[in-house]
């Protein structure tokens, strides 16, 4: 069975940086797309950023230009790179593995405030 496990979440002032990593376990990962997702507290938890298994990437709105997915299937691992980071991206972000219905790993808190 599939598990997803995010670090490198934490505390950043606005403009500065952090890179997020998902690692999977299990031998199919690079045949699956993944992606990330934010939640913030009272609200629903929306899209940030997706990859296919062959590396095509889209973006939310809010994030184009700021944040860049990747993976290294060799690792079977995931990472989100946030730069530019606003007060607004302030969230428990989760990865998840797009085999139906979804995989979830538990989520890794970033807080962006001076």
């Amino acid at each position: 069975q599939v598990q997803l496990a995010e670090s490198g979440g934490g505390l950043v002032q606005p403009g500065g940086s952090l890179r997020l990593s998902c690692a999977a376990s299990g031998s199919i990962f690079r045949l699956y797309a993944m992606g990330w997702y934010r939640q913030a507290p009272g609200k629903q938890r929306e899209l940030v950023a997706t990859i296919s298994s062959g590396g095509r990437t889209n973006y939310a709105d809010p994030v184009k230009g700021r944040f860049t997915i990747y993976r290294e299937n060799t690792k079977n691992t995931v990472y989100l790179q946030m730069n530019s980071l606003k007060a607004e991206d302030t969230a428990v972000y989760y990865c998840k593995l797009e085999v139906p219905p979804g995989y979830w790993g538990q989520g890794t808190q970033v807080t962006v405030s001076s």
